[in-house]
């Protein structure tokens, strides 16, 4: 039977390994390390001020590896329960 693009998706993710997906979090999830990128660009979100959409897309790039992280986790907490 085919996959559905939801099991493929989850499959693509629980394979990842969890050593590179930590990695590409400490690294392009952080970057620049003085202050975070992505902990500025919260900040941007919750104050109202990203209008821009470069400052979008700095969101969308540096808080991808942290979202890849926290699904990866549910994926495995779901397998082990």
């Amino acid at each position: 039977m085919p996959m559905n693009a939801v099991e493929s998706i989850t499959r693509y993710i629980s394979d990842l390994p969890w050593s590179m997906v930590i990695l590409v979090c400490l690294t392009l999830g952080l970057a620049p390390f003085s202050p975070p990128h992505i902990w500025e660009k919260l900040q941007m979100l919750f104050a109202g001020t990203l209008t821009k959409p470069l400052d979008w897309f700095d969101l969308l790039l540096h808080g991808a590896p942290w979202i890849v992280l926290i699904l990866k986790a549910v994926i495995s907490a779901a397998k082990i329960s």
